[in-house]
């Protein structure tokens, strides 16, 4: 169990250095951070305080000061340290001091882009890098999306058989070659052999059926078994959606390793082997996950991302909007998805970079070609007749079962994996894989819309049924329909249609309760398509059964003004895309973004406004059941120090109610600002596992001077005593401008006001506690520290608030740990 520090706040200065220095780790926390003293203060002292920085000398120049003989100070100011101003892992960053050192570097740039051509030529590449940047994402991410998309669909068609004019042609590659295959039985070609005829010859009979059933199972094991082992053994981070991890990142949270090369590799080989394996699961939410990976991976060639973290994060933020953009071919839904449901910050010029990055994904992933449909959208439809305004209400009923889905399904799964988590069975993952896997494959084989690959299912149930489609869904009765009509009259539903409700229901109940174990094992698992899927068959189910009514009761007062005999009046298609949409609205509360994915990925412009009414009606049903959407579950079951800025904090207490030190808590530990050697100081990071201490004038004063970082301290006083001669335990160590004068034979003093925060956040002890939460989240605050009539009194970290609002929420407040 790693215990994070993510709460401590430094704004900016020039003494801050963001190289990386990995040599000194310390396991500090923030649930031990700056804990204020029991020291009782006395405010009614109202005598003069000495001033913040004492005048030694005002004719000295700052840092030149010789005593006893001793050359110069080394000062932070003038030399800033490798590793000051970084982050550990398990740290949240400080946004307002990454801010600030980028307008630093940025004036810096602008002001000697005046002095020479070469300069300007510099400033010209800064400003384009980042549009430089995007491209590289879109390029890789749109590449490796097209390669997943064909391994995935190669792999899925192996274990139902192999083609022999290749091994690596799917089915449905193989077939097009072919001469013999013919328009009624497109899916079926000499060159396509399935196991059953490979092995004993034979496609009919129980034999052959049991030799299929039997290889089905076999690759389906093997896909998954490779996949587990691979997260388990090179990428731990590898597995799951992605989405809840990089939510917390981007609200900046530092999880190391997350974003890194190995966990790319073999998250996008993992991904391809869960997916054919036939779980209940998708690929769309591991692809933001990979698109992030490799914004993170290219940052790295570029110094102005490389050394900052929040303008890293506004790479990450377009990254997931690339994501998005090559798993469904909706670029535009990508920029909303990742501004509405994952970006933690995301300023203008964020949006303009991810909408280009997104088209650069989306030509890339076009050019690959991956459906070989020449189409980017997933799920192409076309629709021939429009919707009437009297069914908005079986979309809105749709929106209903979408919202109770939604809900029933986040309470069964956190449910699962807390299960997983404090149980036995979160110690043999390789198992729960397989025999999830097992389990799914047996009882998906026999029913043919289990046993296709979830795309391939959601795409027969948004098809519009023509005359001369041969899915089961699609065989009414004919009789009374002319070759040359373009649009087919709503007709009785032959046996085969029967058939395939059943089957769909069967399906329908199977991938409801079997995605809910399924999300969240050590496997790569998208929830996106599973949830469609529900939705889809649901709707569906929906559909066909207005269009029986339809058929069979046109004069009833409902269809009568609006579908007469002869007429094409439903559209069970249709009713499909918009119960996937309330599904997936349910399960993720996204509104806006999901209605414009929704048509991006089908092409059914102008069924908008069904898809919002089924959206915004599951949206609100779900709330009322549960107002957490499946991330912000998985978040706060993982513990992760995320502030979500869709709650409202609507509780009547005040900054003195939470902060630090409580009246039985110990004292609060501060530097002095000059009065403590360098002694004291190790001795105090030694004895407390604080991230951060409060610099006061003195202890009589608590006067506020500034905040250092323990991280800080730590590595200025190691680089000063291999680099400064004369640093020793009894050197004094000063926090102001001005160094006074020594006595005679001391050992040179410490100069460490480089490192301070000479402006940390603060609030008085009255204010609103509403108030310090927007604060914490618009500003992406570590720590605030609390002041009384211009004196230290206490100290808020993130962490606080987390187990504040908590303890409100009657939960455990000690669940707020990153676990």
């Amino acid at each position: 169990r790693v215990l994070w520090d993510g709460e401590v706040l430094s704004m900016d200065n020039t003494g801050y250095c963001n190289d990386s220095f990995n040599s000194i780790r310390s396991s500090t926390s923030d649930e031990d951070m700056v804990e204020i003293a029991g020291s009782t203060l006395d405010f009614s002292n109202t005598e003069d305080v000495p001033p913040l920085d004492r005048d030694y000398g005002s004719g000295d120049n700052p840092g030149m000061e010789e005593v006893n003989g001793v050359p110069k100070l080394m000062d932070l100011l003038d030399e800033p340290v490798p590793g000051v101003g970084t982050y550990e892992d398990f740290n949240t960053i400080d946004w307002v001091r990454e801010k600030s050192k980028d307008r630093d570097r940025h004036r810096e740039i602008t002001s000697k882009s005046k002095e020479s051509t070469w300069a300007l030529v510099n400033s010209v590449c800064d400003a384009f890098s980042g549009w430089l940047l995007m491209l590289l994402i879109g390029l890789m991410s749109g590449a490796l999306a097209g390669g997943i998309d064909i391994s995935a669909h190669w792999m899925t068609d192996l274990k139902e058989g192999v083609c022999l004019n290749g091994f690596w042609f799917n089915h449905e590659h193989c077939c097009w070659t072919s001469n013999e295959t013919t328009f009624q039985e497109r899916d079926k070609c000499p060159q396509w052999k399935s196991w059953a005829e490979l092995i004993i010859g034979t496609t009919e009979g129980p034999f052959a059926y049991i030799m299929n059933y039997l290889m089905y199972v076999c690759w389906a094991l093997l896909f998954s078994f490779l996949a587990v082992t691979l997260v388990r053994a090179f990428a731990p981070y590898a597995c799951g959606s992605g989405i809840p991890e990089i939510k917390t990142i981007l609200s900046g949270f530092i999880i190391r390793g997350y974003l890194g090369k190995w966990t790319l590799v073999i998250k996008t080989i993992t991904l391809v082997l869960a997916v054919s394996s036939g779980l209940s699961l998708g690929k769309e939410g591991p692809l933001v996950h990979v698109a992030c990976c490799c914004g993170n991976i290219l940052c790295h060639l570029f110094t102005k991302y490389r050394k900052n973290e929040a303008k890293r994060r506004e790479v990450l933020s377009a990254a997931a909007a690339v994501g998005v953009s090559v798993a469904f071919g909706a670029p535009i839904g990508g920029v909303l998805f990742s501004l509405e449901e994952v970006s933690y910050y995301f300023p203008l010029k964020t949006l303009w970079r991810s909408f280009f990055a997104a088209l650069v994904a989306a030509f890339t992933l076009r050019s690959i070609n991956p459906f070989g449909n020449s189409r980017l959208v997933l799920f192409y439809v076309e629709f021939h007749t429009p919707w009437h305004l009297l069914e908005l209400v079986p979309f809105i009923l749709l929106g209903i079962f979408g919202g109770i889905w939604g809900a029933f399904f986040i309470r069964a799964n956190i449910a699962w994996c807390r299960r997983r988590k404090t149980t036995w069975l979160g110690h043999y993952p390789v198992l729960e894989v397989l025999v999830v896997t097992a389990v799914t494959a047996v009882v998906a084989f026999p029913n043919s819309y289990t046993r296709t690959s979830t795309s391939e299912l959601i795409s027969e149930l948004f098809n519009d049924c023509g005359l001369l489609d041969s899915s089961k869904l699609c065989n009414y009765d004919n009789a009374n329909v002319t070759k040359s009509s373009n649009e087919l009259p709503d007709r009785p539903a032959g046996n085969d249609v029967y058939t395939a409700m059943w089957q769909l229901s069967l399906a329908l109940v199977f991938k409801m309760l079997i995605t809910v174990v399924t999300f969240g094992m050590k496997v790569p698992s998208g929830l996106f398509i599973p949830s469609m899927a529900v939705g889809a068959i649901a709707g569906r189910l929906l559909g066909i059964g207005m269009e029986q009514l339809a058929y069979y009761h046109h004069d009833w007062v409902i269809f009568r003004g609006w579908c007469s005999p002869g007429a094409d009046c439903i559209t069970p298609g249709l009713y499909a895309m918009v119960g996937a949409a309330a599904c997936l609205g349910g399960v993720t509360r996204m509104t806006v973004s999901l209605v414009v994915i929704m048509f991006e990925l089908t092409g059914g412009l102008e069924y908008i406004v069904p898809l919002m009414a089924a959206a915004m009606t599951s949206k609100w049903v779900a709330d009322a059941i549960g107002r957490e959407g499946i991330y912000e579950a998985h978040i706060r079951l993982n513990g992760y120090p995320f502030l979500e800025a869709k709650e409202e904090f609507s509780h009547k207490t005040l900054a003195m109610d939470v902060m630090r030190p409580r009246r039985s808590d110990p004292p609060l530990s501060v530097l002095t600002q000059d009065g403590m050697t360098v002694e004291d100081v190790e001795t105090m990071i030694t004895d407390t596992t604080y991230s951060g201490f409060p610099v006061v004038v003195s202890h009589e004063s608590q006067r506020l001077v500034g905040f250092v970082l323990r991280r800080d301290l730590t590595i200025s006083i190691d680089n000063a005593r291999q680099r400064q001669d004369g640093i020793v335990s009894t050197s004094r160590v000063f926090f102001t401008e001005y160094t006074p004068p020594q006595p005679p034979n001391s050992p040179p003093p410490l100069k460490l006001r480089g490192i301070m925060d000479l402006s940390p956040f603060t609030v008085t002890d009255h204010t609103a506690m509403d108030i310090v939460v927007d604060i914490f989240r618009k500003l992406g605050l570590r720590q605030c520290l609390i002041t009384h009539n211009g004196r230290l009194l206490g100290i808020i970290t993130k962490k606080d608030i987390l187990k504040h609002v908590a303890q409100i929420a009657n939960r455990d407040p000690d669940s707020i740990l990153f676990n």
